[in-house]
């Protein structure tokens, strides 16, 4: 294909070929000059007498144009910089000649005045023309320059046909890079503003937001991308909501942020934030809370490959802490957090030092250790066992990890003089009904009784050594973060990609939602505002019921539900029964008495607590019917010591299930 053939030329034999184009359209610009000042009757008398100008002309253009770049210019990228460079080397051009004629009025025939200003505009007409046709036919795009044209537009060319939600610098941004790329076809904007709503801009005309139903039918519409990155999520959420109804499928370009960043471009089209769907805005976090436990201090990170101790990392290396310990059991997600961090600090010319520590928090000798060799100011335990149907299988690894893991770090940061420990709590803490949840209010429990003792004698220690206590002990409690691991997000957006069915618990679950950076976020500020033994709520906004949720991510991918009352539709939602241990409703209290902070996303329960005597009675009892595998004990165990602990069913632990088959 001759397009193809070009494009694979040398780009020395691109510029020969360019300027020879150059000098015929200057001559026939010349001769167009000629045609239109003296018409065609005194052509040849002309052409006698002023020969010598279509010497001169291409002698005083080619260089100008040189000089100018008109040669370096790639001409599938041709920009508005490269056509004001055209315009200037032409103009001069057309100037020089002009003085060229009036030098040699005196030894030949007068030239006509006027033909100078014919040949100016005639030349920016050919030479810029050319060079913008020669765009689009290199950029395989002819249909976007008529497509304003009603026969032109409604042409299929096989293309995904989409709208454009905005028609601001983004959308205009967004509209160019898919003519480009050629894999989708720009056929409208949809915009709010009155002023421009029917007007035509690249192209495309504009709707307003009530007329999609319009924009569907005239244009074929099948997508809709939102081109709004500076809008709230406040706002998002409301676009989106309008959006549902119509079978179009909804996907977004990334925020102004990470276009400068570079971590995207303005191309790069994504599935709609569920963050849009949930719609609430995040507080701005507070500089001085989010740098107390850490500026110019030694942090360590328990569970730093998850997904939210990865975050917390992110957070924590923004507020320039002097060392960053990542202490994570798994390989792979250690090495992953790592290679980011340290690129991230290679770019950025940070000064912090990264410490990537292989290591288990059951392991108490070696968070001793780690601690004290780092001189470790602040610890975010986020290491955990979290998954409630997999933690109700294996009960004694839930047990070990969460429990016996957060009473191993505490008691290590009370070792090696740490000054500040927060843990990372959930809601499911709350009248828990699954183990998952009766150990992370143990862990609770550990750090409350800890820090209401200054020199305790610590769990295990046979001599009986009272330990100074210098660590001031928070916890933090929220609910589900978007886009974790085991979260029903990405398990949603799998099945409808699968063509379904979309699986749900239960019609009636509900669930609380926040974002991983501003949970992330909370969870830092609320660590420096604990006095010591304070258990922190984030405020995470109403419940959402999951049904819902599944139901409005399939119809922003384009799709319908299929149910009793429409057969027809595309992805059917299942009801799979709640899991093992799985609760209906979470909470984020156990009592009524909960106090405000100075942050408006930030809570204080005021909860009920054993006394450290009291509570090494109960670890001792829980640690003996673990290494028995005593089941009954540790669930009976949960009962007495944890409130509002309510199990559902039987016992599930697999092990415990195959020794009672065993005959």
């Amino acid at each position: 294909m001759l397009r193809e053939r070009l494009l694979r030329l040398p780009r020395r034999q691109k510029r020969i070929l360019q300027v020879i184009t150059d000098v015929f359209l200057v001559w026939a610009a010349l001769w167009l000059a000629f045609v239109v000042r003296l018409g065609t009757d005194d052509l040849t008398y002309a052409f006698r007498e002023h020969s010598w100008l279509f010497f001169a002309a291409p002698l005083i253009a080619i260089p100008l144009f040189i000089r100018f770049g008109m040669y370096r210019a790639v001409m599938r990228y041709l920009g508005n910089d490269a056509l004001i460079a055209i315009g200037k080397a032409v103009t001069i051009a057309a100037l020089v000649l002009s003085l060229v004629v009036y030098w040699n009025r005196a030894v030949t025939v007068m030239v006509p005045r006027s033909l100078v200003f014919n040949y100016w505009w005639l030349s920016l007409l050919m030479v810029g023309g050319l060079r913008l046709a020669m765009r689009q036919y290199f950029m395989g795009d002819w249909y976007s320059a008529v497509q304003a044209v009603p026969f032109f537009s409604k042409q299929d060319d096989g293309l995904t046909k989409v709208a454009i939600y905005g028609a601001g610098s983004a959308g205009n941004q967004l509209v160019a890079a898919l003519r480009l790329g050629r894999a989708m076809r720009p056929v409208a904007f949809i915009d709010d503003d009155d002023e421009i709503i029917n007007r035509v801009i690249a192209g495309l005309r504009v709707y307003k937001p009530k007329h999609i139903q319009q924009l569907i039918e005239e244009t074929g519409a099948q997508e809709i991308l939102l081109a709004i990155p500076s809008a709230s999520r406040a706002r998002r959420r409301e676009i989106l909501g309008l959006l549902e109804p119509y079978p179009l499928h909804v996907r977004s370009v990334p925020g102004f942020i990470d276009l400068a960043n570079g971590r995207v471009k303005v191309d790069d089209i994504q599935e709609v934030d569920i963050a849009d769907l949930l719609g609430r805005d995040p507080v701005a976090p507070r500089k001085e809370l989010l740098e107390h436990c850490i500026r110019g201090q030694a942090v360590m990170v328990t569970g730093a490959g998850g997904s939210i101790g990865s975050e917390l990392c992110r957070q924590i290396l923004s507020c320039s802490p002097t060392a960053l310990v990542l202490f994570e059991h798994s390989e792979f997600n250690l090495y992953a957090i790592h290679q980011e961090l340290e690129l991230r600090i290679k770019r950025e010319s940070l000064a912090t030092q990264l410490v990537p520590i292989l290591g288990s928090v059951r392991n108490s000798d070696r968070l001793l250790d780690v601690m004290r060799s780092w001189k470790v100011n602040t610890v975010y335990h986020a290491a955990a066992y979290k998954h409630v149907p997999i933690v109700e299988h294996n009960i004694s690894e839930g047990v070990l990890n969460n429990v016996f893991g957060t009473l191993h770090a505490a008691q290590a940061s009370i070792q090696a003089g740490v000054q500040n420990f927060v843990l990372i709590s959930t809601d499911k803490a709350v009248r828990p009904t699954n183990v998952m949840g009766g150990t992370k209010r143990l862990a609770e429990m550990i750090l409350q009784a800890l820090s209401q003792e200054s020199a305790p004698v610590l769990f295990g220690d046979r001599s009986a050594v009272h330990q100074v206590n210098k660590t001031r002990f928070t916890m933090v409690r929220f609910g589900n973060v978007l886009g974790s691991s085991g979260s029903v997000i990405p398990l949603f957006r799998e099945q409808i990609r699968r063509g379904g069915p979309v699986t749900v618990t239960h019609p009636s679950i509900t669930r609380y939602f926040m974002t991983i950076p501003e949970a992330a976020q909370l969870v830092i500020q609320a660590g420096s505002m604990g006095r010591g033994g304070d258990v922190f709520v984030l405020d995470m906004g109403q419940p959402v019921k999951i049904l819902e949720l599944a139901q409005r991510m399939i119809h922003l991918s384009g799709l319908s539900v299929r149910s009793e009352t429409t057969p027809h539709g595309d992805i059917a939602i299942e009801f799979s029964g709640l899991r093992p241990g799985e609760k209906l409703y979470e909470e984020l209290l156990i009592g009524d008495e909960v106090s405000a902070t100075d942050h408006p996303m930030i809570m204080k329960a005021n909860e009920e607590l054993l006394t450290w005597d009291s509570f090494r009675i109960v670890l001792e009892t829980l640690q003996g019917a673990v290494d028995r595998g005593d089941y009954p004990q540790v669930r009976m165990l949960l009962r007495e010591t944890v409130n509002g602990y309510s199990p559902d069913g039987e016992i599930v632990d697999l092990l415990h299930q195959q020794r009672r088959m065993e005959p």
